[in-house]
This record gives C-alpha cells, structure tokens and sequence, in this order.
C-alpha cells in the first residue's frame, strides 16, 4: 500500500503542539516506516505597529494538520487519540474511512505553500488606496497623509501629505507608515 496525504483536524489554535504529540508519538512507536511527513501550512506575515515591523507565521489551513502516511495497523486509532486531535477530514459517502487527499489537492497546497516561501513575507493587513496614514519614520514623520499608490513589490507606497497647504506626493517603505485607526 502507497503512502497518501491525509487531513488531520486539530483544535485550532494548538495546531503545533498536536504536530509535536503526533511526532513525539510516531518516534515513540518506532512508526518512521508508515508516517513520512507532518505540516503545518502556514505563510510568513508582517504588519507594522508603532513603526516597527513585526514578523510571524500565521497557519495557511487553520485548524488542519498534514500527514503522509499508510493507514495500517492501528495509525489510525494512534492518530486519533492524540490530545487535541479532532480527526480525520472524511468523505461523506466514505463513512468514518479518512479520503485520502487527491494529487493535485496536495501538490496546489504544497505548491501554494513553497510559493510563499519564495515570496517570502507578506502583509497581513494590506494598504489600500484612499487609506489615511501616519508616517512614524524619515523626514517626514508625524505627518497624516493619503495612499495614493501601493508598489507590492517593492514594499512602498506613494503617500499625499499636504506641506504648507499643498499636496505633495512622498514615496515610502511599508515600514515607515502606520493606519490611522
């Protein structure tokens, strides 16, 4: 029997520490042979606060685990009695039998996940145009002022900021703005 991807539902929010027990318990059982891979998907995000940037990794799939395994032997009651462990993603028709996830379901989440890796970080809350800013850095910090353009790829936007009574258009890092909330 071939190893597949499965879908493990977890509670949210302990997606990681499920990870670790589903790992601690596959080393503990000597189960190396039958369990290849777990992930977790997630994305690096950025978002600025106070003017200085702030990294992390937000989950991709909330609440959901990733296996590659062979369902032999008892991996499955194994899986399922982990602390914080919801269960198996199942298909309807399937009854309590785990689907196991199609190719080109996991290569799109797998794919989707390298992509963002490449990408590298990403802004959890992005600009948008018309959004009144703060600049918290660089000559003009203090101002308020209006996006005007955003250049994801560079990370900056194009800023309207009124100098003695007239706009003027600044461009500025991602970083050196904040949202006026």
């Amino acid at each position: 029997m071939a190893k597949s991807w499965y879908v493990v539902r977890a509670v949210s929010g302990q997606e990681r520490k499920v990870k670790q027990y589903i790992e601690q318990e596959i080393e503990r059982r000597n189960l190396q042979e039958v369990v290849s891979q777990v992930l977790i998907p997630t994305e690096k995000v950025f978002e600025v606060r106070n003017g200085k940037k702030k990294v992390r990794e937000k989950l991709f799939l909330p609440g959901y685990i990733l296996i590659e395994t062979e369902l032999v032997g008892d991996i499955l009651t194994t899986i399922k009695e982990i602390p914080g462990v919801i269960g198996f993603l199942s298909g309807e028709k399937h009854g309590l039998e785990p689907v196991p996830l199609r190719l080109s379901e996991i290569n799109a989440i797998l794919g989707k996940v390298d992509e963002m890796k490449d990408k590298g970080e990403v802004m959890e809350d992005p600009f948008i145009k018309g959004e009144a800013v703060k600049v918290m850095a660089g000559p003009f910090n203090g101002f308020d002022g209006v996006v005007e353009d955003i250049y994801d790829d560079k990370k900056k936007l194009k800023v309207v900021v009124k100098i003695f009574g007239r706009n003027t258009p600044i461009e500025l890092s991602f970083f050196q703005v904040e949202k006026i909330v």
